[in-house]
């Protein structure tokens, strides 16, 4: 993969990548249908956030810099954010269309985790943005309500018989999980939510990252090769589409934030159709950027505690977390960072795929 030197040639660099991709799957999967909407959703995409723009500065929807982060973030003190909604809005749009032609329980399922994920993210920037802080809701709050959703959803999703406990590892793998399958949905959308939403740290990290993922993803659904998970498909590449005509904004130097309103409802729509889909093993391996950060923090906040508590002074694994942070006090350059994690994202989505198709 060739990556220019300069801003505008990674983010075009990484946009040609997956059009190209797409345009070698039309022609594998016999659909010129995956061009066009990855095509019209990056323009929908890419319009609605130039104009939106507009908007979210006129409103003063600023982000606010957490006091404890980097001291080059500082810079970045007046970017509007809240610019998820125009990720997840036309997502949520499409949605609605496709359950009004093919009225599935799985689409209706998709439709309830976009909305209250998007709840949970929008109320979370708006105390946010109000109340001049970089966190709305607390952390407790914020997973009980995710917490709360994903239950909710599991029960509907079993109810409906949209849940498979048998785990497809490969055509000639898989693994039935039983009643274990329940605690593995729980963890896979609250997990990757949380996930995604620690890697929304640099600019243009975690909308490139979910680009690239949900190309991933859409291509592992198409490889399944069944017909009633096609339109899955098709929808996880409308969002690799929305997330990187968001990109162009949200590269760096960022116009504008995702906020948790975008980050919180991708991590979730990666999580539900995945598991409507049954491809965990896949999700595991093309959201391993996500799985990366998220272990991180959890790894410096235990080692913390741990060694607090023998040591009575709590010693660190990282200078910083989620781990971008960890490589920017070390004095590598932002951009650098976000181009290098999209690299390791792009491997793995080869990697999960390569894995798919020969064992």
């Amino acid at each position: 993969m060739m990556i220019g030197k300069t801003n505008s040639l990674t983010f075009t660099s990484l946009f040609f990548l997956i059009l190209i991709s797409l345009i070698v799957n039309s022609f594998i999967f016999n659909s010129l249908l995956i061009i066009y909407i990855f095509l019209i959703f990056s323009l929908i995409s890419l319009v609605i956030t130039k104009y939106g723009l507009k908007i979210i500065k006129r409103l003063n929807l600023i982000q606010n810099i957490r006091n404890e982060g980097p001291i080059l973030h500082f810079s970045k003190k007046n970017t509007p954010t809240m610019g998820g909604i125009f990720i997840i809005l036309p997502y949520l749009l499409l949605l609605l269309i496709v359950n009004n032609s093919f009225n599935s329980s799985g689409i209706s399922l998709l439709i309830f985790c976009t909305i209250s994920f998007f709840t949970i993210g929008f109320l979370d920037d708006y105390l946010s943005i109000t109340t001049k802080k970089n966190t709305g809701l607390k952390s407790n709050e914020k997973f009980l309500l995710q917490s709360l959703v994903s239950v909710l959803f599991i029960l509907l999703a079993s109810q409906s018989n949209n849940i498979n406990p048998l785990i497809t590892l490969s055509n000639n793998w898989s693994l039935d999980t039983n009643i274990i399958i329940f605690p593995i949905c729980f963890v896979t959308l609250v997990g990757l939510s949380n996930a995604v939403n620690l890697t929304d740290g640099l600019d243009g990290l975690a909308s490139g990252c979910s680009s690239i993922a949900f190309f991933g993803l859409g291509t592992e659904i198409f490889i399944k090769d069944q017909k009633e998970l096609i339109i899955y498909g098709l929808i996880s590449y409308a969002m690799s589409g929305l997330c990187i005509g968001f990109l162009k904004y949200n590269k760096y130097p960022a116009k504008i934030f995702m906020g948790d309103t975008g980050s919180l409802t991708i991590g979730a729509a990666l999580g539900s159709i995945s598991i409507l889909t049954n491809s965990f093993f896949m999700l595991f391996i093309i959201s391993g950027i996500f799985i990366i950060e998220a272990l991180s923090v959890m790894i410096q906040v235990s080692f913390f505690k741990i060694t607090k508590k023998l040591f009575k002074n709590g010693k660190r694994v990282f200078l910083m977390t989620p781990i971008h942070h960890h490589f920017e006090l070390k004095g590598i350059k932002e951009e650098k960072i976000v181009e290098n994690f999209w690299k390791i994202n792009i491997l793995l989505v080869v990697l999960g795929i390569v894995l798919k198709i020969k064992l």
